[in-house]
């Protein structure tokens, strides 16, 4: 029998984990007859805690062990890679959100909140709508196109980082850590799918389009997941950075973007059980 080529399989894996579950959230966002800001909310609350037990006890403590090798003090290089990841995505996001809010007349209220309160914001739908219902010229619209690919892309490529770094660290392609953050980011994928399908299909595009530019918007993770990979296979240090940052960057993600927009699509205390349901859950896949 042959040995299964590792980095096939990360790939393939992947890409069910990204496009797969985005494909699938967007598929269930366009059977929805309406929005519902209530249903995406606490699919978004429940996702930052299914990231946030991934990151907290899984991947922080993978690179506190991979950094002990090569250091007395550790957990300080550690520190120093979340700090990039958060800093790096906290940075790309605020360039991405300077350059667009004045164009988009609900994010340009002097009375609108410093974080995303709408759930086509977070992905920058709204500004692509907007051009489409204005009827603005192919540029214009390539560029908002391109924009809303980039903030999708800051969200996806640390998800994916962290999968190719677990897969460099597991003894067992099928059963190890890797498959298990693959299954993770995927059951994550679904509401961040139906994130983006719901304000396209609500901006009048049609359902099927709105399902397979949602799937598409899942390749960015198999980026991440080739770099994790390659990081984690380069030693110790590389494992850290890559743990270290992705890590960073999808805490960023949970507390900077997503529960802070579950709670004001949706202002209840509904979104804080639905995070630790979620969390309870990342428990269990992760320890047992």
């Amino acid at each position: 029998m042959e040995t299964i080529d590792p980095f096939w399989f990360v790939t393939i894996v992947t890409l069910l984990s990204g496009a797969g579950g985005t494909g699938v959230g967007g598929l269930v966002g366009a059977l929805f007859k309406s929005e519902s800001n209530r249903t995406i909310s606490l699919l978004l609350a429940f996702a930052g805690g299914v990231m946030t037990a991934m990151v907290c006890f899984d991947l922080l403590i993978e690179a506190e062990e991979a950094a002990s090798t090569i250091m007395d003090h550790g957990i300080l290089l550690v520190i120093a890679a979340v700090a990039v990841g958060v800093a790096v995505v906290y940075g790309l996001n605020y360039l991405i959100d300077r350059r667009t809010r004045a164009e988009v007349s609900h994010t340009a209220a002097q009375d609108h909140p410093e974080t995303h309160d709408d759930i086509d914001e977070l992905i920058h739908a709204d500004h692509l709508n907007m051009h489409r219902r204005q009827k603005d010229s192919r540029a214009s619209l390539v560029v908002a196109g391109i924009v809303m690919a980039c903030a999708i892309a800051l969200h996806n490529i640390p998800e994916g980082m962290t999968i190719g770094a677990s897969f460099a660290i597991s003894d067992n392609l099928m059963l190890g850590s890797g498959m298990i953050m693959a299954v993770l980011i995927g059951l994550h994928n679904i509401p961040e799918g139906m994130a983006v399908s719901v304000p396209l299909i609500s901006g009048g595009m049609g359902r099927v389009r709105a399902v397979l530019l949602t799937a598409l918007c899942g390749l960015p993770t198999l980026f991440g997941a080739w770099l994790g990979l390659w990081l984690g296979d380069i030693g110790p240090m590389g494992l850290c950075a890559s743990l270290g940052f992705a890590g960073g960057a999808m805490l960023y993600v949970v507390f900077g973007e997503i529960m802070p927009e579950a709670y004001l699509i949706y202002r209840s205390k509904l979104p804080a059980f639905a995070f630790m349901v979620g969390l309870a859950l990342g428990m269990l896949m992760i320890f047992f």
